[in-house]
């Protein structure tokens, strides 16, 4: 079954995904670009809210948990990988690049570990840190195995006024071994080649006879070099020979047939032709909607390519194309990929049924890909933030999923542990509990007291949105103070209704008593609900209590489409 964990991806790869178990990696690792990423969640009102979430800081910097790593990439046994990184640090010093290569090279070595002698690997990247991370992956996967430095259009256009726009990514593909999985994906021909290479006949484009011809240069002794058909091929100093377009996508399979075989097979068919006064028996195609060129290493799309892809509505590369700011795929993640691009990888570089990772799942689109592709997957993320939002992907796009979460709390005792270990990661799973979006990140500065929001409409979608705020408690003790100041929050703010109260320590008769105080919330519609609800982790865990919050607001966060087809491939043709 396919599992989400929560958690550093080193040691969970370590922990819980064995030797030679995964067919297919994907990372698209935080880059060193030296920006901080945010999640951006929506207000009703469809502008940005005030909850500017940061998911993770993408930045690095050489100190303990890099010397650490460091020494774990000298004492992994890769000796290759330890003399390539030294010799790297002695060019660098010891600088946030430093720490991002180091970082990225002990994980490297683990996802080696996991994956299959078939497997391929595909890490995004971008052209500040490509060239690096290569010459670490020639050490780690061997230079024999690197197959295709991948260029993705990422965007439309970038201004800079002192260098060339720089709209790409990289993305370095490897294998583990020279016998890997790969299935030929094309994408279609351009008009104006189908219109100059092929001649439109009844309906149909069919090849040009001219040059058609099914020998080659050069005499042979076997059957090849034999007469058929009363053409003798050696006469003319030539050969039989087919062309593999000729035998690519045929029902049958013509292996075991010799060279005159196959000419038969095909002249019944009526892929070969002869007509009286030919040189030479000629091979007929027609061409069709699913032949195309082999994909190439660069994947762009090109805008207002619309009508000049044979047989396609759609522009050049239009299924890796990048994502515009009102996309509706998009989910709010700003570093978010399209499902195009992860649908092309795992189309080539897997079969249905093989296992797709992806340590750095972010809002989870190659898992996304994955399940629709009808792999099973296996998806890391360090930020609860990332989880949650995964997690309702996947329900919205596919309703009836099974999958396992693993690293968040399911005991009062674990939601203790994280509530120790990271105050930020307890909030943003205890607001998970109850669908609340977050209101702050790891910032300084006065929040007023306010952890997370839910947003509802109590007079329906065309009504004005109000709020409920929600307030997390991870200490161990808990005062009245607390409710007075969440009640003040309210009060404070025009559009909010309705206080609740999350903590892990059980609320003192102090507390109960100043909550039921504050009074009710009223509506014609729905009636009376507490203004002050307060719940420990364990009423919203194991005792099935949830707030009492009238009409939710449906777009608070935004929503996948469901998937019709979960195994459908709708970009290519194998």
């Amino acid at each position: 079954m396919s599992k989400l964990f929560f958690g550093d991806n080193l040691e969970i790869l370590r922990k819980h995904v064995e030797q030679s178990t995964v067919d297919l990696v994907y990372l698209d690792p935080p880059f060193n670009s030296k920006a901080n990423y945010n999640i951006l969640f929506k207000a009703p009102s469809g502008g940005d809210s005030q909850a500017q979430i940061e998911a993770f800081e993408d930045t690095w910097h050489w100190n303990a948990t890099a010397e650490l790593a460091f020494d774990d990439v000298m004492q992994s046994g890769n000796t290759s990988a330890f003399e390539m990184l030294s010799s790297v640090r002695s060019f660098l010093g010891e600088n946030d690049m430093m720490a991002y290569l180091t970082m990225m090279t002990v994980r490297l070595i683990e996802l080696h570990r996991v994956l299959k002698d078939t497997g391929s690997i595909y890490l995004h990247c971008d052209p500040t840190a490509s060239h690096y991370l290569k010459i670490m992956m020639d050490s780690i996967f061997g230079a024999q195995n690197f197959r295709n430095e991948i260029i993705w259009r990422r965007t439309g256009s970038h201004n800079s006024t002192k260098r060339y726009g720089p709209i790409h990514d990289v993305v370095l593909f490897y294998t583990k071994s020279g016998n890997y999985v790969w299935n030929k994906l094309t994408r279609p021909y351009m008009q104006g080649h189908v219109d100059k290479a092929f001649r439109f006949e009844d309906g149909q484009y069919r090849t040009n006879y001219s040059g058609n011809i099914l020998t080659g240069s050069g005499t042979r002794n076997g059957i090849s070099g034999k007469p058929w058909r009363g053409f003798d091929p050696t006469k003319k100093g030539r050969h039989w020979a087919l062309p593999s377009k000729l035998l690519e996508g045929l029902s049958d399979d013509l292996s075991s047939l010799s060279q005159h075989e196959k000419m038969d097979y095909l002249y019944e068919k009526g892929l070969i032709t002869i007509k009286e006064g030919d040189e030479w028996p000629r091979y007929q195609r027609i061409i069709t909607s699913d032949e195309g060129q082999y994909l190439p290493d660069i994947w762009a799309y090109q805008p207002y390519t619309e009508g000049t892809v044979f047989n396609s509505d759609d522009g050049v590369d239009a299924d890796v194309r990048w994502m515009g700011t009102k996309d509706s795929e998009r989910l709010g993640y700003p570093t978010q990929k399209p499902l195009g691009l992860l649908s092309r990888i795992i189309s080539t570089s897997s079969e249905p049924g093989d296992v797709v990772l992806d340590p750095f799942c972010g809002c989870g689109t190659a898992i996304h890909a994955a399940e629709k592709q009808g792999r099973q997957w296996i998806g890391i993320d360090v930020t609860h933030l990332a989880i949650t939002l995964i997690e309702k992907r996947m329900r919205d796009a596919f309703p009836s999923i099974e999958y396992e979460v693993e690293g968040s709390p399911r005991t009062v005792e674990g939601a203790q542990d994280l509530a120790d270990r990271d105050k930020y990661q307890f909030e943003w799973w205890a607001l998970s509990l109850i669908g609340a979006m977050p209101f702050k990140g790891k910032k300084k500065g006065s929040d007023g007291g306010i952890d997370g929001i839910l947003y509802f409409r109590p007079e329906g979608l065309s009504g004005k949105p109000k709020k409920a705020i929600v307030s997390v408690k991870g200490g161990k003790n808990v005062g009245v103070s607390m409710i007075r100041d969440l009640l003040g929050t309210v009060e404070n703010d025009k559009d909010a209704e309705i206080g609740i109260f999350i903590c892990l320590a059980e609320p003192t008769s102090h507390m109960s008593k100043e909550a039921v105080k504050s009074g009710f919330y009223q509506n014609t519609s729905w009636g009376k609900v507490p203004r002050i609800q307060m719940f420990t982790i364990d009423d919203l865990l194991n005792q099935g209590k949830a707030p009492q919050i009238p009409a939710l607001d449906p777009t608070m966060f935004k929503k996948a489409q469901a998937e019709i087809d979960e195994m459908q491939s709708d970009f290519f043709n194998p």
